[in-house]
């Protein structure tokens, strides 16, 4: 899997993608710093090899991930910079929640906050769904960045 590259000065507004989500009664937004057990717990029930990136994560002040909730029902996650600065990811939503916008606006909500750090750019590691990233960002591949970080 390569790696792909965001130009974080040239991102899509993030208020559409979370009105969107609200619209279904999701939220997305930083977790507290209590709910650390039950994200770590959900990430391991649902993703379970990127549950120590969402712990590493939690060590930062604030935590470098943010959380998709509807009421008190967890329903996805994306963070950065925690195998590597400047990264983003990883990021995963329910597969009884996919398709209904929640990806695309912790994405936004990730990369936004990248940039508030004052990143120009921002690395997606080991894309998956690289289809996904080029439309809702326009991540570009990384030539030659098999096998990457990740290897």
């Amino acid at each position: 899997m390569h790696d792909m590259l965001v130009r974080l000065y040239d991102l899509p507004g993030l208020e559409e993608a979370l009105a969107d989500v609200a619209a279904h009664g999701v939220s997305v937004r930083p977790p507290l710093a209590q709910e650390r057990p039950a994200v770590v717990a959900w990430v391991r029930a649902n993703f379970a090899n990127q549950a120590a990136e969402v712990e590493a994560a939690f060590t930062r002040e604030p935590a470098t991930c943010f959380v998709a909730m509807r009421d008190s029902t967890m329903l996805g996650f994306a963070c950065y910079d925690v195998t590597c600065l400047n990264f983003f990811g990883p990021e995963g939503v329910g597969a009884n929640e996919r398709g209904k916008g929640i990806g695309r606006a912790l994405l936004l909500a990730t990369l936004h906050a990248q940039r508030a750090q004052g990143y120009a750019y921002s690395i997606i590691g080991g894309v998956g769904p690289a289809e996904f990233y080029a439309k809702t960002v326009g991540a570009v591949a990384i030539e030659g960045s098999t096998p990457g970080i990740y290897s």
